[in-house]
């Protein structure tokens, strides 16, 4: 590959992470300078070494940075003009600090700085805090949409939970409005990619680099005139445009779906068959039946869930056993007559034609992909969109209570779970559409990383189908950025209690509630697992003006992925 490049006058990067144990080792230090040193040695071709701080990478930044000050000279016994590069990515606050302090002593082997995916300042104050003599690269995450540095905004929990972080995922505009705020605090980039899923967006970045005031509609134009042909400049540019609405905004109430598919499946009658064999016109297609299929889904399970519930309702008149078995029947109906087969088997068709076409791994089975979260959206196509599982897991304890009154109990807190009660307030915060007590802040346009905002997190870790689906998604903030919640018109005169469920995906951090100006409503806490509701008074002094204000926090300082202030349920109850 170095050769390749060189001989088409192309730079040649190296990403290295440094992943040996414990740097502070004299012996560790030697064997990485013999290792790098023969990689450098057999490459003819090198013109920059990246090494992240993390992701993956463990080693303080004292320790870090006086190994790559040693890897620098070796790197330029073989290659007198390579640069070196490091990013701050996964540090904590202390970490953080150790290494500026580093940096305003101004190294000379040092050549710039990058800023990734996991560093817990953000680009301005980055630039503003690192020496001027050192450049700064961005290394944008285009490839990821969930967990990541540029999450999808709002996603659905459809969509998060069946097409995953790795999924085909044109965002033509998000990426051009990512490009053009940070722009003037850097030099440059090189997009961070884990394969094909994000063509598109490479292709943006790329054209953007060239020309930042391109138009995107332009981009796609071209990337379409280029790829498939002129007749398909307009129609595919607005296809792909499409895809990226698909995901803005509730899938259930997003007609917007069919009309992406229709227009895909008007491409697709029309096409040749050698058009058909072109894979990024297979990417799309599969996009497009995948999102309808789901669309499909959602709504039939939704109102199957509804039904379900109807049917819990006449558990008092009907019998508690009775009415049990026909929600569960009733619930069965997604796995015994699903909705638009046909449209699942042409998602399947696309998912082998990709595998022929570019040996895309959109299964594990099938595939060999590498993971099922990992792009294998094949075997998640079916995953369950509702309560079901978790519905059917509580009948299987109720059915075991031995007396009408308590299995009567047991559904009566299924259906009222979301009840505040009288003068109280419920919110999902995991949910856009009901958390009307959340304080989002800017949002993506002003705050792509979420640094201020707050931001729709996801908990679909091992087990989780077993929960309730309103602890597959969350409310979280990154870093040590609040949380909020506020209250209005609350009555002064009242006494208030506080129910909370603090799942997520992050558990290890521990959790700090207050209310208005500093008021504490529980120390730090390690979350329970399990999870399960808490519950907490409120101080009659955070409510007496009528409003209420509660501020979570995780654990101060922390390094990693930034995650770990997490809240997925919330009541006030009026006591």
């Amino acid at each position: 590959m170095s050769r390749l490049l060189d001989e088409y006058g192309l730079d040649v990067w190296i990403w290295y992470p440094a992943l040996d144990a414990d740097y502070g080792d004299p012996a560790t230090v030697e064997f990485a300078l013999r290792e790098w040193s023969e990689v450098f040695r057999r490459l003819p071709r090198i013109d920059a070494v990246f090494v992240p701080g993390g992701d993956p990478g463990h080693t303080p930044p004292k320790l870090l940075m006086a190994l790559l000050e040693k890897q620098a000279r070796s790197l330029r016994r073989y290659h007198p003009k390579a640069q070196m590069w490091v990013s701050p990515q996964g540090f904590s606050a202390a970490w953080m600090e150790e290494f500026l302090e580093i940096l305003r002593s101004e190294p000379e082997w040092l050549t710039g700085v990058v800023f990734g995916p996991q560093v817990r300042i953000n680009l301005p104050e980055l630039r503003a805090r690192v020496p001027a003599r050192y450049p700064i690269r961005r290394y944008p995450d285009i490839t990821h949409t969930r967990q990541c540095q540029y999450p999808v905004p709002d996603w659905d929990l459809a969509y998060a939970l069946t097409q995953a972080r790795e999924v085909i995922n044109p965002r033509p505009r998000a990426q051009a409005r990512i490009f053009r705020l940070y722009q003037d605090y850097a030099i440059g980039f090189i997009t961070y990619s884990e394969g094909a899923n994000d063509d598109v967006n490479k292709i943006v970045w790329t054209r953007l680099g060239w020309d930042p005031n391109a138009d995107v509609v332009d981009i796609l134009r071209d990337y379409s005139r280029y790829f498939l042909g002129e007749r398909y400049a307009d129609d595919f540019a607005q296809g792909l445009l499409a895809l990226e609405e698909n995901w803005q905004g509730p899938l259930a109430t997003h007609a917007g779906v069919e009309t992406t598919l229709a227009r895909f499946r008007g491409l697709e009658r029309s096409a040749s068959p050698r058009e058909l064999l072109n894979w990024r016109f297979q990417q799309a297609l599969y996009r497009a039946y995948y999102d309808a299929y789901l669309r499909q889904r959602l709504l039939q399970e939704t109102a199957l869930d509804a039904a379900a519930r109807e049917r819990l309702g006449q558990a008092r008149r009907a019998g508690s056993l009775s009415a049990m078995d026909a929600a569960e029947r009733l619930l069965d109906g997604a796995v015994l007559d699903p909705p638009a087969r046909s449209l699942r088997a042409r998602v399947f068709e696309l998912g082998e034609a990709l595998y022929q076409s570019i040996r895309m791994q959109l299964s594990v089975e099938r595939y060999q992909a590498i993971a099922v979260g990992r792009g294998a959206s094949l075997d998640t196509i079916d995953l369950p969109l509702n309560n079901r599982l978790w519905l059917k897991s509580r009948f299987a304890e109720i059915r075991r209570v031995p007396d009408e009154e308590g299995r009567l109990r047991a559904i009566d807190e299924i259906l009222h779970w979301e009840d505040p009660g009288p003068g109280g307030f419920y919110d999902d915060l995991g949910n856009p559409a009901r958390q009307p007590h959340l304080v989002r802040g800017p949002g993506f346009e002003r705050d792509p990383m979420f640094r201020e905002s707050a931001l729709t997190g996801f908990a679909l870790q091992e087990g989780f189908l077993a929960w309730r689906t309103s602890w597959w998604h969350h409310a979280e903030s990154l870093w040590d950025a609040p949380l909020r919640m506020h209250y209005k018109d609350l009555d002064p005169a009242a006494r208030y209690r506080l129910r909370v469920v603090y799942a997520g995906d992050s558990v290890k951090p521990r959790i700090r509630l207050t209310a208005g100006e500093g008021i504490e409503i529980h120390p730090l806490i390690e979350r329970p697992v399990p999870f399960r509701p808490l519950e907490f008074d409120i101080p009659a002094e955070a409510t007496r003006g009528g409003e209420l204000v509660l501020t979570w926090q995780r654990e101060p300082g922390l390094g990693g992925n930034g995650r770990g202030c997490q809240v997925a349920e919330v009541w006030l109850l009026k006591r």
